[in-house]
């Protein structure tokens, strides 16, 4: 229990309102008293109490006006209500209404200690909770991203700014980055964090069901339609609903989105009775808008309210200092899945790790990671537990370049790679395909820091004299 609270007295009857004074400062709480309910609203208005201790019967407004509006400005102030006139249904209606506990009086100075002991508890354990929800919706929001890049930190810097506002944010980066999760950690840092956070992915439903699916339907709207259904706009209602890849919407269904977008309201499907909601929407794509609009394959009215706050989450291979904590993060969660004892990554599979260009991004990167801890017998990840592709890298781990921009060297290296790509890294059929010794090949190997299968000396000497 706190040492000192602040207990607010609202009783009309002089005598027990300064008995309860008496009892609590004699606990070492600051009491304040009002000897009607008005004046005792007026305190509330002007100071915070931890607790309130109010009549149910005063002249003017009464103990359970007292009680509501203390619920409404003041969520986590504790009250009890006292009266010498209880029935059951008026304790019923208090402890509804939000009231920790009813007395009657007379009150012992027992009953009053243990009561205001209990409530002060109970107030103080019900914010330490409200408190750790918090930090773990704080920390399991931002820990799904993964990174202290430049880049992210950057990111993590807007998200943490943005999401306390209500403002409609726009996520933009390739697939495979984090889209997701970034959206999911505005919701879970936002003032809705305790309401719905819904996806809809626009490219996933088929055109026809795209409207019914984001709106809701009535019974009998169209052949199936066996029951009223709610759409992802009631069901975030309060909440945040994430517009997944909306490059992807048809032009039909932007016009309508558009509408809802500023009137914050819509129809199901099958009626005209518009249904109102306070939903925060993030849309994320893998499309320049910009681009689109120029097409004439989005609006560009829906475009600019989409575009409020606009967010690009950068490609893996623009953060290549994040991969090794990545890996970790990974290399452990999978581990766990498994009930396998990985431990970590050799440093030759690292560096590869890190020199690959990850197209697919932080998905393709989850995905080469689970399949090693799954097929792996090693307590760390090799090499060879990795896929041919991300062993060799690509151009030396660069974003893929066009054949007008590859020297030589880097056209000659992407050949080696295709070839070896082709026989599983067996060098000596490769050099046969390439038409070069083997001995050449495996210069060329060495040269541009490839890793191939060996072969055995045999049989790259029979190979090798046959091409050359």
């Amino acid at each position: 229990m706190p040492s000192i609270a602040r207990i607010l007295v609202i009783d009309d009857d002089e005598l027990v309102n300064d008995f309860l004074q008496e009892v609590l400062r004699r606990m070492g709480h600051t009491v304040a008293s009002a000897s009607h309910a008005e004046e005792g609203l007026r305190l509330i208005r002007e100071h915070s109490y931890d607790l309130v201790f109010t009549d149910v019967r005063m002249p003017g407004a009464s103990g359970m006006d007292v009680l509501k509006q203390v619920k409404e400005r003041f969520a986590d102030t504790m009250v009890v209500m006292i009266t010498a006139f209880g029935t059951v249904q008026l304790a019923v209606d208090a402890m509804k209404a939000g009231a920790f506990e009813f007395m009657l009086k007379p009150c012992s100075p027992e009953q009053i200690e243990m009561v205001t002991i209990r409530a002060l508890e109970f107030r103080r354990l019900r914010s330490e909770n409200e408190l750790l929800r918090r930090d773990q919706r704080q920390r399991s929001a931002f820990d799904a991203v993964i990174g202290e890049s430049t880049k992210i930190r950057a990111l993590f810097k807007l998200v943490s700014a943005t999401a306390p506002q209500d403002s409609t944010v726009l996520l933009t980066g390739e697939s495979g980055t984090g889209k997701e999760l970034i959206a999911r950690a505005i919701h879970f840092n936002s003032r809705r964090a305790d309401a719905a956070f819904v996806s809809f992915n626009c490219a996933a439903v088929p055109e026809n069901l795209t409207e019914s699916e984001l709106f809701g339907h009535e019974k009998g709207a169209f052949t199936g339609a066996v029951r009223t259904t709610r759409g992802r706009f009631e069901v975030a209602d309060g909440g945040t609903l994430l517009l997944d890849e909306i490059g992807e919407m048809p032009l039909t269904l932007q016009a309508k989105l558009l509408r809802v977008l500023q009137n914050r309201e819509f129809e199901r499907v099958g009626s005209t009775d518009p249904i109102k909601v306070d939903v925060r929407i993030i849309a994320t794509t893998n499309r320049n808008l910009e681009t689109e609009v120029a097409a004439g394959r989005f609006r560009a009215d829906l475009f600019y309210r989409l575009n409020v706050i606009p967010m690009v989450v950068p490609p893996l291979r623009e953060r290549r200092e994040d991969i090794p904590l990545l890996v970790d993060h990974f290399v452990t969660r999978f581990a766990e899945q498994t009930h396998k004892a990985v431990t970590g990554v050799e440093e030759s599979a690292q560096k590869a790790l890190c020199r690959y260009a990850w197209p697919g991004n932080v998905r393709e990167l989850a995905n080469i990671i689970e399949r090693a801890v799954v097929t792996t017998e090693n307590r760390r990840l090799a090499l060879k537990d990795l896929p041919l592709g991300v062993t060799l890298g690509n151009l030396g781990g660069g974003a893929p370049v066009s054949d007008d921009e590859r020297t030589l060297a880097e056209m000659e290296k992407q050949m080696i790679i295709r070839a070896l790509e082709r026989n599983e890294g067996n060098r000596t059929r490769s050099a046969l395909q390439l038409g070069i010794a083997v001995r050449t090949l495996r210069n060329k190997i060495n040269e541009y820091g490839l890793r191939a299968q060996s072969d055995s000396p045999e049989e790259a000497e029979e190979v090798g004299q046959a091409a050359e």
